[in-house]
């Protein structure tokens, strides 16, 4: 198996175009790296290439990242639709602290009671991991945020049935034209809310308003658990 400095010497041959010797000035650009790591590659000071990098110079110079870190396959191999500028998609550990996990529930409700109980939900694994610097720009509090599945279709097409929202149990303040997890005669119901006519009405996305028409929203009939502060969807 070839070194990584005979590799990067293989990309200059297949290259000539890269500027530099040896190509340096144009790996420096493509990789992302500092000129000071990429000639420690080159004198063969540093044998391996962190998998950004390697990234970065497949989607600039068409090389298999997976070539240029192993020295497995044909280093033209690059996958097809590599797209410029894409970041790679990492699985989290539970304890990564890039992530807040946030659990998946069901909602246990009863009729007129102001509080919730939750159960929780096993799909996939039983939470949602949102990015800590997500949380922290809106200043939400992780304690207070729930996922839960929305069910059926009353909120086409902004919300489709299988869809994951985030709600934040601490955010009760009714604002017109948000959208919030009610407690609906002992029910949990997703609804857009809006004020009119000096009322606050529970109301559905769904064109077919003769099906899903909206319903006035009492305080003992109609509860706030929390607003809806994201979702996760299929569909696209």
């Amino acid at each position: 198996m070839k070194l990584l400095s005979e590799r990067l010497d293989h990309i200059h041959q297949l290259r000539p175009d890269l500027e530099g010797d040896r190509g340096q000035t144009g790996l420096v650009k493509a990789s992302g790296a500092s000129k000071s790591v990429v000639n420690q590659w080159l004198a063969g000071k540093i044998k391996s290439i962190d998998i950004r990098y390697a990234l970065n110079i497949e989607q600039e110079l068409g090389i298999s990242h997976i070539w240029l870190m192993t020295g497995d396959g044909d280093p033209l191999d690059a996958p097809m639709g590599a797209v410029k500028n894409m970041t790679p998609v990492r699985a989290a550990a539970s304890d990564d602290p890039e992530f807040v996990r946030i659990p998946l529930v069901k909602l246990k409700l009863s009729a007129g009671i102001t509080g919730f109980a939750t159960e929780p939900e096993r799909r996939d694994g039983g939470t949602i991991g949102m990015r800590s610097s997500w949380v922290e720009r809106h200043r939400y509090n992780p304690e207070y945020l729930y996922a839960i599945t929305v069910c059926g279709d009353s909120m086409e097409t902004t919300l489709h049935d299988g869809d994951i929202v985030v709600i934040n149990v601490a955010d009760k303040q009714l604002v017109d034209g948000a959208v919030y997890a009610f407690n609906y005669e002992g029910e949990a119901v997703v609804k857009r809310l809006s004020r009119d006519a000096g009322q606050w009405w529970l109301t559905s996305d769904n064109s077919d308003q003769r099906k899903y028409h909206r319903k006035l929203c009492n305080n003992g009939d109609c509860l706030v658990i929390g607003k809806v502060v994201r979702k996760e969807s299929d569909q696209i």
